[in-house]
């Protein structure tokens, strides 16, 4: 599993680095100490999970979380060295999955890692057919089409993925596509609840609203409506 960790500190990149691989040492980490560098990163290898610090010169880490969550799919941490409540609710609106603050203690890291331990224990074709997902997902992906894309039968990749994952293929491509929904609804508050469902790969809007609803317990619509007015 590829890890991302964007902090203009050397000496906080190499303590992160350092509790990160003392727990996963198979995980393959890259730093940056600006977003160019990062993005840089980004473009040429699939990152699952980046830590970024907010204070960075130039374009901060709450813009570049900003970003990276419209062009790229990716889990975000923000770290920063300041407890600030509306540092903590950007990162909400953004989709960030976590946010600590410096310094960082192991334990609370060892946490949010744990969240992650699972798929850095993915076989390769598991890794790649996840990859594929997480790249194509607003589109008619099918189990046959993910087979051929990596170069196995369907029947043995339908059987991995339920063993390695512990959901079915369509389980987790709707729960993707849900997750990107969340996003789209708050980040596009003019798009129409249709255009969401299109846009994440939904063929019919009342599945999408079901689905939906089944995952957060609320509306496409309400969910829109309590979220834009944190």
């Amino acid at each position: 599993m590829n890890i991302l960790l964007v902090d203009d500190e050397l000496l906080e990149l190499e303590q992160l680095e350092y509790l990160i691989s003392k727990r996963f040492p198979v995980w393959t980490i890259f730093k940056a100490q600006d977003a160019s560098q990062a993005i840089n990163v980004i473009n040429k290898n699939h990152i699952t999970l980046a830590f970024l610090d907010i204070h960075l010169p130039g374009k901060n880490g709450l813009e570049l979380a900003e970003e990276l969550s419209r062009s790229h799919k990716m889990d975000i941490i923000i770290v920063t060295a300041f407890q600030d409540f509306e540092y903590a609710r950007t990162s909400i609106r953004l989709g960030v999955v976590d946010y600590i603050t410096k310094p960082v203690i192991e334990d609370e890291l060892s946490k949010i890692l744990t969240r992650y331990e699972r798929i850095g224990n993915y076989s390769e074709q598991i890794y790649q057919a996840i990859q594929v997902i997480q790249k194509e997902y607003n589109e008619k992906i099918t189990l046959n089409y993910l087979a051929s894309k990596i170069h196995i039968n369907p029947a043995y990749l339908s059987r991995k993925f339920q063993e390695e994952v512990g959901m079915g293929f369509s389980e987790y491509l709707n729960e993707i596509r849900l997750e990107a929904a969340k996003k789209m609804l708050i980040e596009f508050p003019d798009m129409s609840i249709n255009g969401v469902s299109e846009k994440c790969g939904f063929n019919s809007q009342h599945y999408f609203s079901q689905m939906f609803r089944k995952m957060t317990g609320k509306s496409p619509r309400d969910y829109r409506l309590k979220e834009t007015q944190l």
